[in-house]
């Protein structure tokens, strides 16, 4: 199951689990849209392909519950 982190890495954007525009990689690094545009789609962590991060429906949050922890560092 996914993590659904909450924020983007580079920006500190909040990226809710239900809402669309977060792109991870396959480490689950997460980044927003723009700063996924920005890095022409890269991850720069691990150099993988920022893709689409699928959205969790707010009805299963309590049952899976998206991450907490914020990963930018500011």
């Amino acid at each position: 199951m996914l993590e659904m982190r909450p924020d983007c890495e580079r920006c500190g954007t909040d990226l809710p689990a239900e809402a669309p525009g977060a792109f991870i990689c396959s480490f689950e690094c997460t980044w927003c849209a723009e700063c996924a545009e920005e890095l022409d789609d890269r991850c720069p962590n691990c150099g993988g392909e920022l893709m689409d991060r699928p959205t969790r429906a707010k009805a299963l949050h309590a049952k899976h519950p998206p991450s907490t922890e914020r990963k930018f560092k500011g």
